[in-house]
């Protein structure tokens, strides 16, 4: 039989548990609770309908925004946003409709997909489920701009635009 004095204690540990309870956001709670997370990383089962093409971890960033990139539902680009407020693709999520995996790669199935997997700055290798790692396109410092492909841009721009004007 407890004692009046344990009952107190115990009294006075229920309301403490309930104060930090109250305290505590959803996913707190979650990470609480001695299962641990009941929750998988996103990609991690292959269940998805996309593959993820990780370029920049997580931890990096404070906010995402993901943004259709092309025809709506096939590729996407998950963004973020760092705590000096720039922004850098995390990741790039790639419908399974329009690639697949042969051999721990993976293959575009559509012209859109094939030069997104080119554009990177590496092959996308396999980690588990739907997920792929990858680096980013290299950053072109300040000094060597404009690039010859800029230079080239920039001229069939004006010409676009004069050929315009002429018409008017």
């Amino acid at each position: 039989m407890a004692t009046q004095k344990q009952k107190n204690a115990a009294r006075e540990n229920i309301k403490k548990a309930q104060a930090r309870w109250k305290e505590m956001t959803s996913r707190q709670h979650s990470s609480a609770q001695p299962e641990g997370k009941g929750r998988r990383k996103p990609g991690s089962t292959g269940e998805g309908g996309y593959y993820h093409v990780e370029l920049r971890p997580k931890s990096e960033f404070k906010t995402f925004r993901t943004q259709d990139v092309g025809d709506k539902g096939h590729i996407q680009r998950v963004a973020g946003k760092r705590e000096s407020g720039s922004w850098a693709t995390v990741k790039w999520l790639i419908s399974k409709d329009d690639a697949h995996t042969s051999g721990g790669t993976l293959v575009g199935d559509t012209r859109e997909v094939k030069d997104l997997l080119d554009k990177l700055g590496s092959k996308p290798v396999h980690q588990s489920g739907d997920r792929f790692k990858a680096q980013d396109r290299r950053n072109v410092p300040e000094k060597d701009k404009p690039t010859a492909a800029q230079k080239k841009a920039r001229s069939k721009n004006i010409k676009k635009a004069q050929s315009a004007r002429q018409k008017q």
